[in-house]
């Protein structure tokens, strides 16, 4: 497989967030693979409530992070999305990142990473998520990588304290990967608008 521009984006900006453990974990896998990897991070871009989307600022006017943000995500070939579960959803600083692009997201896949401090692993956001993801032109992989007690399966270091983590995310990113390569390839001839 050709190398791979990934975008991961982080979905959390909380003190004590888990989601960071996540990203390390997949960040470090797509590097081992060969591939280029954006870490977008809520925390540090610290982006204001969206008022305006990237595309209503006149060319060239927007404000310097979102002008960075949207090179990026014109460049890479897919985005993995990192999403815990708050209240049954996804995280409101996921939602406000998601929110300031459009046309930057179109005929890439997505990949959702989700966790939660309990057994269900965030699934129920990422349920969420896929239609989100999907209305904004990045339809997510027919897999997650859902990660229950995120505390206990991953350190602060991005390291699974369980084998199962490591297989899963293998194959989450097996399948994620080839959509990404398939898409890539395909934009090349062209999308249909």
């Amino acid at each position: 497989m050709n190398s791979l521009s990934i975008a991961v984006l982080l979905g959390s900006v909380r003190r004590d967030r888990m989601g960071s453990r996540a990203a390390k974990l997949v960040v470090r896998e797509l590097e081992r693979r060969g591939h280029t990897v954006h870490l977008v991070d809520p925390l540090e871009l610290q982006l204001p409530l969206l008022d305006r989307m990237y595309k209503e600022h006149p060319k060239g006017g927007a404000p310097e992070t979102l002008e960075r943000l949207a090179e990026i995500y014109r460049r890479v070939d897919g985005f993995l999305v990192v999403s815990g579960e708050y209240n049954h959803g996804i995280p409101p600083a996921l939602k406000n990142l998601l929110d300031h692009f459009l046309e930057e997201y179109f005929w890439r896949p997505s990949g959702i990473v989700c966790y939660s401090a309990g057994g269900f692993g965030g699934v129920r956001a990422a349920m969420q998520l896929r239609m989100t993801l999907a209305e904004l032109g990045m339809s997510s992989v027919p897999s997650l990588l859902p990660i229950p007690r995120i505390a206990e399966a991953i350190d602060e270091n991005g390291m699974a304290r369980e084998p199962i983590v490591d297989r899963s995310a293998n194959r989450f990113l097996d399948e994620f990967l080839w959509y990404a390569g398939a898409l890539a390839e395909a934009r090349t001839g062209g999308t249909p608008y």
